[in-house]
């Protein structure tokens, strides 16, 4: 869904306060942003998180999501203050590549046309070793298309809601086609808004960060570390006036009157991020009107807070007269 911007006031922003994103020195990078490691086999999540942490000396680090230890991919490392908006990526959707092995050899025909029917909302049992209670729970496959069917190999990617299980997925998909069959390897290629082609190994992360200590040449480390509003790029945005942020630092939900521009299709209850005319990240939110309700009405509640990330004051407060 292509999401338009839509103006509501046309204010400007002091140049005095805050920073534009992509104005940030490298040690403000580090303390807000994050790294897209390629998790390779063996390591758990936690382990990553850990030894990212210790490559780039900051004091907290948290990652986007578990992956097993012997899957690998994107694993999104939130660095400092970019912890705060880690339940962000937890429960957005995800991406994998998957080789499946099939027990019995079948027709190509057979093998698509059964992983079509996986297709949207199904009902999973998580299995026996899971974070996880064990009990049906219905999880949406939003497309699962096989790239190559090689005798019982079957190579397929599928974009899928958090928490579906893929191992268990190769498992009903087996089962419905009558055979059997089982995950043999598993790539995660997206996390939210991060992707496969923003990864970097722990190997290119601790020789970029060296180059910089070494001869203060930060082009490579600024390429690996990613600003903290490269996590919110799949939430719909909503961007605020300078007087409305200060409040927002202190707990205040957004008024409508604050609103400046907004993206189109935001329903009730949705997850959006709050942004400064500068583009900064103020917070995370729940919007309690929609994007129409925006655009109609004047006065009333247009978003709650949900984690506020900017710091306070970095705004001043606006006297009222």
């Amino acid at each position: 869904m292509k999401r338009e911007i839509i103006v509501r006031a046309d204010e400007k922003t002091n140049p005095a306060y805050g920073k534009p994103v992509g104005d940030q020195t490298m040690q403000e990078l580090l303390d807000s942003g994050f790294v897209v490691i390629n998790k390779p086999r063996g390591p758990t999540s936690h382990q990553i998180s850990e030894y990212t942490k210790n490559i780039v000396g900051v004091e907290t680090s948290g990652h986007s999501g578990t992956l097993d230890p012997n899957v690998t991919g994107v694993l999104a490392i939130g660095l400092n203050k970019s912890t705060k908006i880690l339940q962000a990526l937890l429960n957005a959707g995800k991406e994998y590549v998957c080789l499946m092995h099939v027990h019995q050899e079948l027709s190509e025909e057979k093998i698509r046309n059964t992983c079509k029917k996986f297709i949207g909302d199904i009902m999973q049992l998580p299995p026996v070793k899971s974070a996880v209670k064990r009990e049906l729970r219905k999880r949406t496959i939003y497309y699962l298309d096989v790239i190559e069917v090689d005798g019982k190999d079957v190579l397929f990617r599928v974009g899928c809601q958090a928490g579906t299980y893929i191992r268990k997925l190769c498992s009903d998909i087996g089962e419905k086609l009558g055979c059997g069959a089982h995950m043999q390897q598993l790539i995660r290629t997206k996390a939210a808004s991060f992707n496969d082609k923003e990864m970097v190994s722990l190997g290119e992360l601790a020789d970029a960060y060296a180059v910089w200590k070494e001869s203060s040449d930060e082009s490579k480390l600024r390429k690996i570390v990613l600003p903290i509003n490269s996590a919110v790029r799949h939430l719909p945005h909503i961007w605020v006036g300078d007087g409305a942020i200060n409040p927002i630092c202190h707990g205040a939900p957004l008024a409508l009157p604050g609103v400046c521009k907004l993206h189109s299709h935001i329903a009730v209850g949705d997850m959006v991020a709050l942004l400064s005319l500068k583009g900064e990240l103020v917070c995370l939110a729940k919007a309690e009107m929609s994007s129409e309700q925006m655009q109609t009405e004047k006065n009333g509640i247009a978003a709650t807070l949900v984690r506020v990330v900017m710091d306070e004051n970095t705004y001043p407060r606006i006297k009222r007269s």
